[in-house]
């Protein structure tokens, strides 16, 4: 799987909290409490921005299972500070295929902060398979759904100043996307559309709600991390001059610095529900 940095994962954080789709998390807080459930399985859980997120948020008693592979991110998740109602943490350093998978049959809820989009759809089968099986639920936000938009539309689009233009880019982030992750080829944009196809025809109740980033000038470090990371994608696949990505990246960065427009970067949060209740 994906490795990401402590200061990648801070430098969303923030952002994250502000995105994720209100109308999904009451429905989730409105089953967690209905269900009596309590167990809940958080993979991929990188230093533990879902947990701190959705713990103080949680209604009644919880016990915690963190999964992760990079140990450096397990070391920082021991030391996480636990709210009144977490009655039990465990950290697992481990692959989200294997020992993630096995954990899902001792949980009510699992959930995975913006990881769908990585994954493949064999992993995918393989997740809404196993929490059929348990009769969990299941929280999937903040998954890149293929959407970079600058608005206002800006001239560049078409053409403009430089060769490269903001469709180009787009096309070719989200080609990237579907490159492998470390679970097989990734889903991509596609995911959150195929893991509601699926949990449905499992029999599940299930809702998608877009949670898009919505970047002004306050957060141009972000703005930044994101143009660094597409020019290096987008220059695997371009054929001309990388140069060119480069004046196009630059010319964004300064429009959001200085308030000329904002970049809105799509992602869509995904709640799946088993049939009947407790």
């Amino acid at each position: 799987m994906e490795i990401f940095d402590a200061a990648w994962l801070a430098l969303r954080e923030p952002i994250d909290g502000r995105s994720r789709a209100e109308l999904l998390l009451k429905h989730l807080y409105g089953a967690w409490e209905e269900r009596a459930w309590t167990r809940i399985l958080d993979l991929g859980s990188g230093t533990g921005a879902n947990f701190r997120y959705l713990a103080p948020r949680l209604p009644g008693e919880q016990v915690w299972v963190l999964l992760d592979h990079d140990r450096s991110h397990t070391q920082k998740l021991a030391r996480l500070q636990r709210p009144a109602l977490v009655s039990g943490l465990t950290i697992i350093c481990g692959d989200v295929a294997e020992e993630g998978l096995t954990a899902v049959q001792d949980t009510d809820l699992v959930t995975a902060s913006a990881m769908l989009d990585l994954v493949s759809e064999g992993w995918l089968q393989r997740i809404v398979s196993c929490c059929l099986a348990t009769g969990c639920g299941a929280y999937f936000p903040l998954n890149y759904n293929g959407g970079i938009n600058w608005l206002p539309k800006h001239a560049t689009e078409s053409g403009g100043n430089t060769v490269v233009n903001d469709n180009l880019v787009r096309e070719a982030v989200n080609t990237h996307q579907l490159t492998d992750k470390g679970l097989g080829p990734a889903l991509g944009p596609l995911a959150v559309q195929k893991a509601e196809r699926l949990f449905r025809e499992a029999g599940y109740w299930t809702l998608s709600v877009e949670s898009p980033w919505l970047l002004g000038a306050a957060d141009a470090p972000m703005v930044r991390r994101l143009l660094e990371g597409w020019v290096s994608a987008v220059a695997d696949l371009y054929s001309g001059d990388v140069s060119e990505l480069q004046v196009w990246a630059d010319e964004r960065l300064e429009d959001v610095s200085r308030g000329r427009c904002i970049l809105r970067v799509g992602h869509s949060d995904l709640l799946a529900l088993p049939p009947g209740r407790v």
